[in-house]
């Protein structure tokens, strides 16, 4: 990391001090712990003589080629404003912000769903995917349940009879939960046991997570679920279930659990399941009464092989 590149990321760590709303995943401290393999970075647009726009991004290097993408456990960054600003300053602080990246061969970055203009980006040749993902607004949190399709509020019924819900500190136990749902999958998990307990051990210590397990009667573990947060929403991060007992409920029930905390314990008024893009995780999160919401994946190869290997992948 070069002394601009640490300039600029203890400017971005006053910003986000100063301003707290700043989405959890774009955080300095979350960044500081999930960007293991890379480093991070920040644009900063200065107007007035005060930060009004940052453009948090984290850089890899792989096969010689430099790279800004996602780090691990990172579901948006993007953009934020300091303040509520007209399209015309949008597109000003955005384009400044965009001469600030570093010189890359490729750009990857998921937008937050709060983040609807991309229009500078897509001026200087970047492009754009939409994504979903599945939100519940809980202004009214009395008609959550409701809201949930009929055979769904049936089988959270059903696993409130046989299962039980215990909240641990237990971070340990619950990767290795998560990690079964990658094992039944054929696939390895994404992320090491390390650098789960390095994003875990941030979120506890910003009191930002919370890890449950549904057990039957007898103590056995059936699934696991743990919950994020920041100012404005929660966040259905990650979750496990032991493949032999998937047709229990248990997911369902925790699933059902984190609305509730969401809402009367953490009193956030959006549920956020981050996802999911494929067809029958998707059905689940509409079953729950949750509003396709889009977000965008905003992208540009600046090397030419790069751009003709996307193109091959198609």
């Amino acid at each position: 990391m070069n002394a601009a590149m640490a300039h600029t990321r203890e400017v971005y760590r006053q910003f986000c001090e100063l301003h707290p709303q700043v989405p959890l995943f774009s955080q300095a401290w979350f960044l500081d712990a999930v960007c293991t393999d890379g480093a991070w970075g920040a644009a900063l647009a200065i107007d007035n003589g005060r930060v009004a726009a940052v453009l948090p991004y984290f850089v890899k290097q792989r096969w010689g080629l430099r790279y800004i993408t996602m780090p691990h456990f990172c579901k948006y960054l993007g953009p934020f404003f300091a303040d509520a600003v007209d399209l015309t300053t949008q597109h000003r602080l955005l384009t400044e912000l965009l001469s600030q990246l570093p010189r890359v061969q490729a750009f990857h970055q998921n937008f937050h769903p709060d983040v609807t203009n991309w229009l500078p980006f897509y001026w200087n040749d970047y492009q754009q995917t939409t994504y979903y993902t599945y939100i519940i607004h809980l202004q009214q949190p009395e008609f959550v349940i409701h809201n949930i399709n009929r055979n769904m509020r049936r089988n959270i019924q059903k696993a409130q009879a046989l299962l039980t819900i215990d909240e641990e500190d237990a971070p340990d136990l619950f990767y290795e939960i998560n990690r079964l749902s990658f094992q039944r999958q054929g696939l390895r998990p994404p992320y090491t046991r390390e650098q789960f307990l390095r994003q875990d051990a941030a979120l506890a210590a910003h009191n930002a997570r919370r890890i449950t397990f549904a057990r039957d009667a007898a103590g056995k573990l059936y699934s696991a679920a743990y919950l994020i947060w920041d100012r404005q929403r929660s966040y259905y991060h990650l979750s496990g279930d032991d493949p032999a007992q998937r047709s229990s409920g248990g997911g369902i029930l925790l699933v059902y659990d984190a609305i509730r905390y969401t809402s009367e314990k953490l009193g956030l008024s959006i549920f956020d399941f981050e996802g999911s893009m494929l067809p029958g995780v998707e059905a689940i999160r509409r079953q729950f009464g949750a509003v396709q919401t889009p977000y965008s994946h905003v992208w540009r190869y600046h090397s030419r092989l790069l751009r003709l290997w996307a193109a091959l992948r198609r």
